[in-house]
C-alpha cells in the first residue's frame, strides 16, 4: 500500500506516517454538512480513477472518485481516517460475524462507484437488510453503529439509481429449494474458556438473539473498572412482574474457580436457542420465571488466574480481587449477631440491617453492587456456583459456636434448604455417585450436601447475608476439584450439570405465593408474611406479591402489616405440587394506637442512615498515578485501543454514549 501501512493477521495496523496529517474523522464532521457548514462533495468537480484501497480492491468496481461523500478529497484522506481503520479491523472486533458483507458496505461509501465522473450511491435497502442482521453484534461489544453506515444519508433507492456493492458475493450463491435445506440445527455452544471481552460479547450477542426475552444490564464496576454484566431472561425482561419470581445464579465470585462462569456463559446461550426452537420446558420455565446470570463477580481476579493458563493455576493465585479482597469474606457479618439474639423470643432474626460496625471503607465495590442488586430487585432463590470440591452446602456458614470451625449450625429453614440442595445433587450424575473415591467423595454419607458451618466455619459469607439480610435463600454449589480445568473438560461439566442448573431453577416455584392488598385492592408493601413454627418471614414486594419457599406440609400462614390488621390462614401443600400455592391476604386498616406491632416496624428497615443508600455501584473507582486523560481512556471499550494510532481524532462517534 505505498509503503503507508501493513495489515497484520491478528488485526493489529501498523502505520507509518509520513510528512503530513492524520485524519481521525472527516473534515466535515457527521451532521454538518445538513447544517450547511460543509460543501458538499458531490458538487465538487471530480473525475473518475482507479480504486486502488487495499481493503477495498474486490469491490465489483474498479473507479471511484475524490472528494467522496465524507469530504476524503484524496487516497491519503482515506487511508488515515478513523472510518477507514474501523473497517480494515472490523472482522477481528465482530468475530467475524457479518464479514465481508460490512466491509464492502462502508467501502462503498468511501470508495464510492464512480461512473462518468459521477458518483454513484449504493442501494438504501442493502445498508437496511445489513444493520438489520448486523446491528447485535454492535452491541455485543458496545460499539455505536458507525454514522457513514447511516441508511438513509449515505445509500440511495432503487428509483434514484444505485448499485449492489454486494453483488460478487451473490454471484456465487447457489439457490436452494426450502424442501431440501437440512432440519433445524440444536444450540450450538462453543465450551471453551472465555475472556471477560469474549462473555460481554457472547452475553451481549445472546441477548441481541433473543431480545424479546433476555437483555444484558451492569450492576456496577470492578476496581479496575470492569462492568459487572447481567444477563437476565423474562417475558419483559428488564422489569418485575407481580407474582412472577425472581431467580438468581451468581459465578466466579472467587477469580480463579472458573467453571461456574463458564457454565453461566453456556446455560445463557442455551436458554435463548432453546426457546427459540420451541423446547416446551425452556418456554415455561422462561414464561413463569425471571432468572438472572451473573457469569463472573470477580472479574478483576478472573484475568489474574487466567495468565497462568488453565491446567496450571494454582489454588489461590486470582481467588482474591485485585483489591486482595475475599469476596465471599467480605459481606456483613449477621449470622453472629442471630446466633446472639436466637434466645430472645420477641427479637427479629429476619431482614437484620447492616451493623453500624461494618467496615464499608474495607468493603469491595464488587460486594457493594452485589448488596444493592439484592435490595433492588425481590430474589427467591439463588446459587453460588464455586469450584474446589464436589458438594451442596447450604446455610449457616457462620458456626453458631464461635470456637467451633466444624459444628451443625442450621438455620430456621433447615427443611427447606436440604430439599433444595438434595434438588441439585439428585440431577448431578458425579454428586450423586456412591464412590467414595471420587472428588467429594467425603460427601457420599451425607448425600452429597452439608451445613456450611458444619463443613468449615467462616463469617462475612454471602449465602448468610442473603438469607438474614433478604428473602432469598442462596446455596453454595462446589462444582469440582479442579477450579480451573483444561478446556477438554468443560463439555462434560456442562453435561454433569446442566439438568441440575435447570432442576435448580425450577425450585423457585415451591412453597406459596400471593398478595397482600388492603381493602380496596391497592399493594401492601413490606407487609410481613410468617410461618407457624418457622421463625423466619418474608416481606413482601413493591407490588404486595411475595414467595415463601416451603417442603409439602400443613402450615398456619399470617400476613400483618404496620396500620393493618394481621390475618391468618391454614394451608395445606400435597406431596406431589410442584408448583407454588396462591396465598392472598387483604387485611384492614386499624388504628395503630389500639395493638401492638411488636415484629412490624412503621418505616423502611433499610432507611437507617445506611451507606448502601447513597453508594453508586456504576462509578469507577480511583486510582492512584493516573492523569485526566488515562482515567478516560480507562473508561473507553476494549476496542478503543485499535484507534490510539489516531490521538484526539479518535472516532468518538463509536461510542454509544458520546
Amino acid at each position: 500500500m505505498a509503503g503507508r501501512y501493513k495489515h497484520l493477521l491478528t488485526g493489529c495496523l501498523i502505520i507509518t506516517l509520513t510528512a503530513g496529517l492524520v485524519y481521525g474523522s472527516p473534515r466535515c464532521l457527521p451532521g454538518d454538512r445538513a447544517l450547511g457548514r460543509c460543501t458538499d462533495p458531490a458538487s465538487e468537480k471530480g473525475t473518475c480513477t482507479d480504486n486502488v484501497l487495499g481493503y477495498c480492491d474486490d469491490l465489483p468496481y474498479s473507479k471511484t472518485m475524490y472528494p467522496n461523500s465524507l469530504d476524503h478529497r484524496s487516497r491519503g484522506d482515506t487511508e488515515f481516517s478513523a472510518e477507514y481503520i474501523l473497517l480494515s479491523v472490523i472482522d477481528n472486533l465482530l468475530k467475524g460475524e457479518c464479514n465481508p458483507d460490512l466491509r464492502l458496505l462502508g467501502c462503498a461509501v468511501l470508495a464510492p462507484r464512480c461512473e462518468k465522473n459521477k458518483i454513484v450511491k449504493p442501494c438504501r435497502k442493502i445498508c437496511e437488510m445489513l444493520k438489520k442482521n448486523c446491528l447485535p453484534a454492535f452491541d455485543a461489544i458496545d460499539m455505536a453503529w458507525p454514522y457513514f453506515l447511516d441508511c438513509d444519508r449515505f445509500f440511495a433507492s432503487d428509483e434514484e439509481g444505485c448499485h449492489d456493492p454486494l453483488e460478487k458475493l451473490r454471484a456465487n450463491i447457489e439457490e436452494i429449494p426450502d424442501d431440501s435445506l437440512p432440519p433445524m440445527p440444536n444450540t450450538f455452544i462453543d465450551f471453551s474458556h472465555h475472556s471477560y471481552a469474549q462473555m460481554v460479547s457472547i452475553l451481549k450477542k445472546t441477548a441481541g438473539k433473543c431480545s424479546h426475552i433476555a437483555k444484558t444490564y451492569n450492576i456496577g464496576r470492578s476496581f479496575e473498572g470492569k462492568d459487572l454484566i447481567v444477563i437476565e431472561f423474562s417475558t419483559k425482561p428488564g422489569q418485575h412482574e407481580q407474582l412472577k419470581p425472581e431467580f438468581r445464579y451468581i459465578g466466579n465470585m472467587h477469580g480463579n474457580e472458573v467453571v461456574g462462569r463458564e457454565l453461566l456463559i453456556y446455560l445463557a446461550q442455551y436458554l435463548c436457542s432453546e426457546y427459540l426452537l420451541g423446547n416446551p420446558r425452556i418456554q415455561e420455565l422462561i414464561n413463569t420465571t425471571r432468572i438472572h446470570l451473573f457469569p463472573s463477580m470477580n472479574p478483576d481476579g478472573y484475568e489474574l488466574a487466567s495468565e497462568e493458563g488453565a491446567g496450571y493455576n494454582g489454588w489461590t493465585n486470582g481467588r482474591m480481587t485485585s483489591q486482595n479482597i475475599d469476596l465471599n469474606r467480605n459481606f456483613p457479618d449477621l449470622t453472629s449477631e442471630v446466633h446472639k439474639i436466637m434466645k430472645v423470643r420477641s427479637a427479629r432474626v429476619d431482614h437484620l440491617p447492616i451493623p453500624e460496625t461494618y467496615s464499608w471503607d474495607r468493603a469491595a465495590p464488587e460486594t457493594k453492587a452485589v448488596m444493592k442488586w439484592m435490595r433492588n430487585i425481590p430474589f427467591v432463590l439463588s446459587g453460588s456456583l464455586h469450584g474446589g470440591d464436589l458438594v451442596v452446602s447450604y446455610p449457616y456458614d457462620f458456626s453458631k459456636h464461635p470456637l467451633e470451625e466444624k459444628m451443625f449450625s442450621p438455620t430456621p429453614d433447615e427443611k427447606v434448604f436440604t430439599m433444595l440442595a438434595k434438588t441439585y445433587v439428585a440431577s448431578h450424575p458425579k454428586m450423586s455417585d456412591q464412590e467414595t473415591e471420587r472428588c467429594g467423595g467425603n460427601f457420599v454419607k451425607k448425600g452429597g450436601i452439608i451445613n456450611g458451618a458444619e463443613w468449615y466455619s467462616f463469617s462475612g459469607g454471602m449465602s448468610d447475608f442473603s438469607y438474614l439480610h433478604t428473602n432469598c435463600f442462596e446455596l453454595t454449589l462446589e462444582l469440582g476439584c479442579d477450579k480451573f480445568p483444561t478446556v477438554d473438560e468443560l463439555y462434560t461439566a456442562w453435561k454433569d450439570n446442566k439438568e441440575s442448573l435447570l432442576s435448580f431453577v425450577e425450585m423457585v416455584h415451591r412453597g406459596i405465593k400471593g398478595v397482600v392488598k388492603d381493602e380496596h385492592g391497592n399493594p401492601i408493601k413490606n407487609a410481613r408474611i410468617s410461618v407457624k413454627g418457622i421463625r423466619h418471614d418474608i416481606m413482601t414486594a413493591e407490588d404486595g406479591d411475595y414467595w415463601r419457599l416451603l417442603i409439602p406440609g400443613v402450615y398456619i400462614i399470617s400476613a400483618e402489616a404496620f396500620g393493618y390488621s394481621k390475618v391468618t390462614k391454614k394451608i395445606t401443600l400435597p406431596a406431589k405440587m410442584t408448583k407454588a400455592g396462591r396465598v392472598d391476604f387483604v387485611l384492614k386498616r386499624v388504628e395503630v394506637n389500639n395493638r401492638r406491632f411488636n415484629k412490624v416496624i412503621p418505616q423502611d428497615i433499610y432507611d437507617r442512615l445506611d451507606p448502601l443508600d447513597s453508594y453508586d455501584p456504576h462509578a469507577r473507582q480511583g486510582q492512584e498515578g493516573e492523569d485526566d486523560e488515562q482515567s478516560q481512556d480507562r473508561e473507553k471499550p476494549w476496542w478503543w485501543s485499535y484507534f490510539s494510532i489516531l490521538g484526539h481524532n479518535r472516532p468518538m462517534w463509536l461510542l454509544k454514549n458520546n
